[in-house]
């Protein structure tokens, strides 16, 4: 269904690029559902969910529907189970609640993003260089790879700052570089012209994203979305994006080999000489 969205995403409404947040948000309950009970997620009329279907390339909203449950129902235990204990922990306190739905949102993240998509972002990074853009409290994460990817031995740069900042660190961007980009609840204010500037220089993008993802413009080589709350309404944390963080790292560990474990042992080597 991702694809399906970013293959339209240019010429989605506003109230369009809501049911797809929406749809991505809960995507099991959508497909369990009616059309009328879609709609009303956002509060539009039931004919806006059948135009987004056509647009998204079903003939009605029965065949989008049936898409659904193929891609998302096929083993729904898990969820059921967790989302049965969410109305249980509700008056137990915030941490508990939060810890609930922290944990409904990682079960469900498999249903978004699979281990083969994991493995095309490991390659995708595995470069010479790696550019990595992250607005607001996505920089946490920016930070994160950065250290991440430099410990196996890959050279990586962190973007920021105002436009002219950005323009001279994209600079070298060629290739043989990867750009990395995290868009959570809307498109981040430089990430068009980032992705477009590394679309022709050759360099390959990757976004980890939110529901969101699927409505970015220009759309990425690679995407890799999944909601970041556990149930609708709920606060939104990084942990959905950091667990995908830390599975990208261990798959690029793994693929470069002896070279991801010299860089390791080298900075091991470092920290001891540098802490006497």
């Amino acid at each position: 269904m991702v694809e399906r969205i970013q293959a339209v995403a240019d010429s989605l409404t506003v109230t369009e690029q809501k049911l797809v947040s929406a749809l991505l948000t809960a995507p099991r309950e959508v497909a369990i559902g009616t059309s009328s009970e879609f709609a009303a997620r956002i509060g539009v009329h039931e004919a806006t969910t059948s135009r987004l279907a056509r647009k998204l390339g079903f003939a009605s909203y029965a065949g989008f529907r049936d898409a659904l449950r193929g891609e998302y129902l096929r083993d729904a235990a898990p969820a059921e189970r967790i989302s049965a204990t969410l109305s249980d922990v509700r008056s137990q306190g915030f941490l508990p609640l939060l810890l609930a739905s922290e944990i409904a949102a990682l079960s469900a993240l498999a249903d978004h993003v699979s281990d083969e998509r994991i493995l095309d972002a490991a390659q995708a990074l595995n470069r010479d260089r790696v550019f990595i853009y992250g607005h607001g409290n996505a920089s946490a994460l920016s930070e994160l790879m950065e250290r991440r990817l430099r410990r196996l031995g890959i050279v990586s740069h962190r973007l920021g700052g105002n436009r002219r900042d950005l323009a001279e660190q994209v600079l070298t961007l060629t290739e043989n570089d990867a750009l990395l980009l995290f868009a959570f609840r809307r498109q981040p204010p430089d990430y068009a012209d980032l992705v477009d500037i590394a679309i022709k220089a050759g360099a390959r993008t990757l976004v980890i994203s939110g529901t969101c993802g699927p409505s970015l413009t220009p759309r990425p080589d690679l995407l890799l979305s999944a909601p970041r709350a556990g149930m609708p309404g709920s606060f939104q944390t990084l942990t959905v994006p950091m667990a995908i963080c830390n599975a990208v790292v261990l798959a690029l560990a793994s693929l470069r080999g002896e070279a991801a474990m010299t860089a390791l042992d080298r900075l091991g080597d470092l920290i001891t000489r540098l802490e006497k």
